[in-house]
């Protein structure tokens, strides 16, 4: 496993995170999810990314029940607030008095005393971005937090929050965006900003939902199993699965096999040849996936490859940074 800083930082991130959305708790029972869990850590990966929000919350109970037991100073634990909780006013969004409890339920599900990392899951434009940061303030004075980071801000929100981060002496260090060879909103405006600010991308979905592992045939059923056959339809996918995307996707796999990579370990290898991409995050439904993605690690694409991809691509990339939009929903 390679390891890298995140941002200017001093913490060390594996440059692949095992993430648990849209399994633990949900598509997987929790044996399952354990397996997972132990192949990440038998193959060197000590970053592990969720959010208070999966899964009704049960998401970070299952990993802090399946991480209980191991050296908590070997692992770097993320989650996230920002997404409704529970059914009252207070359950949702940046406010102070839903991050302080949310960050408090959280340490009691992951079983620990600190998260390495804290992330706002999205901006919140009905609060003040000075009582958000305020909050998170407290929280790493109060050493239940050593690090603060974003998700899906924009490059203005990236901007004003370091801002902020320098002024209450807050390590503001990460952004966690989707990024992926067809996906690619950040690129103008978001890496320019977080490269001034001294912030690394964490990414999630390097994979596009599992449509650069060419199981997705065009014309045809997903196939069983798989995420678009569950009853809770991942949002993000809609954009990506079309037969034109698939297509394309399917005239990559000769550029991998030529660089003897699966196309799942090409899509992974990719995300990590940006020098502000610190981690990629995967997720597992089996451990062999995780040990087959591990194999990313490390790779490095000549510049021919990369432009291939590009030219197979063209066409079909969202490179918009219209698309980084946080949006406050209620």
């Amino acid at each position: 496993m390679e390891f890298r800083r995140l941002g200017r930082s001093g913490l060390s991130v594996s440059t692949i995170s095992y993430g648990n959305w849209f399994t633990h708790g949900f598509q997987l029972e929790e044996e399952q999810a354990r397996a997972c869990v132990l192949a990440a850590l038998d193959a060197g990966i000590t970053s592990f990314d969720t959010a208070d929000m999966y899964a009704e919350t049960e998401a970070e109970s299952v990993l802090g029940r399946t991480l209980a037991g191991q050296r908590r100073e070997g692992l770097e634990i993320f989650t996230k607030v920002f997404w409704p909780t529970g059914p009252g006013e207070n359950d949702r969004g940046l406010g102070r008095k839903h991050i302080m409890e949310s960050c408090h339920a959280s340490l009691r599900r992951l079983q620990t005393d600190y998260m390495d990392l804290y992330q706002a899951h999205r901006f919140d434009r009905t609060v003040p971005l000075e009582e958000t940061m305020l909050a998170f303030a407290d929280l790493v004075r109060q050493g239940k937090v050593l690090y603060v980071g974003v998700s899906e801000w924009t490059a203005e929100e990236i901007t004003r929050g370091a801002a902020l981060a320098r002024e209450l002496h807050v390590p503001l260090i990460s952004n966690q965006p989707q990024y992926s060879m067809l996906w690619r909103p950040i690129e103008p405006q978001v890496i320019p900003a977080c490269e001034r600010e001294g912030i690394g991308q964490i990414v999630w979905s390097p994979l596009a939902q599992g449509v650069l592992t060419g199981k997705y045939q065009p014309g045809q059923q997903p196939p069983a199993g798989s995420r678009l056959t569950y009853e809770a339809r991942n949002p993000f996918i809609d954009a990506l699965f079309r037969d034109e995307v698939l297509a394309r996707v399917q005239r990559l796999r000769p550029l991998a096999e030529q660089a003897g990579l699966t196309l799942a370990q090409l899509a992974i290898a990719w995300v990590l040849q940006n020098p502000n991409v610190a981690s990629a995050i995967i997720g597992a439904s089996r451990p062999e996936q995780v040990a087959e993605n591990v194999k990313a690690t490390g790779v490095r694409l000549e510049a021919d490859l990369m432009a291939a991809v590009d030219e197979v691509l063209d066409g079909v990339i969202e490179e918009d940074p219209r698309r980084t939009i946080s949006v406050t929903p209620w």
